[in-house]
């Protein structure tokens, strides 16, 4: 076991791991930051997305030990209070069924939109090709990335 600091949702945080332990399992199990979901432990369905420093990654594939000095971003931290713009827009578009995939499609629809603040339609299918929605959710996703996006335009 190894000891490491890590900034997570802006607080700075130590924890005891194997240095490869994914940091979706560090997340999970040691810090009991349970938003971040399991979905396919390979990297494929987006289910445990957060942003290493603002970028969407899949945390089942990142080792806590190459994380170093870089800031995580978990679903817990987006906002406080929920009501980050793309959150809202979630809401608003009824866009979860099962709401299992949720939360990795809201942090990827962030960093989109933190890097394309008017992304078009390809951009939206391209970004969020990643992520899979078993209930099949998604036109409201895509309504909802675009909802997010105007809702930021007009602030």
């Amino acid at each position: 076991m190894a000891s490491y600091n890590l900034k997570i949702n802006g607080k700075a945080m130590q924890v005891e791991a194997e240095p490869n332990t994914p940091m979706l399992w560090v997340l999970r199990d040691n810090l009991d930051m349970v938003g971040t979901k399991f979905g396919c432990g390979i990297a494929q369905c987006g289910a445990c997305t957060v942003h290493l420093d603002g970028t969407a990654i899949r945390s089942c594939s990142l080792p806590v030990a190459a994380v170093g000095n870089r800031s995580i971003t978990t679903i817990e931290g987006l906002s406080e209070t929920g009501d980050h713009p793309v959150q809202k827009a979630w809401l608003e578009e009824d866009v979860p069924q099962c709401g299992y995939c949720q939360a990795g499609q809201i942090m990827n629809a962030a960093a989109l939109l933190n890097g394309n603040p008017n992304p078009t339609d390809e951009d939206i299918d391209i970004a969020m090709k990643g992520n899979l929605c078993r209930c099949g959710t998604y036109t409201r996703i895509k309504k909802a990335i675009k909802k997010a996006a105007a809702s930021q335009t007009k602030a």
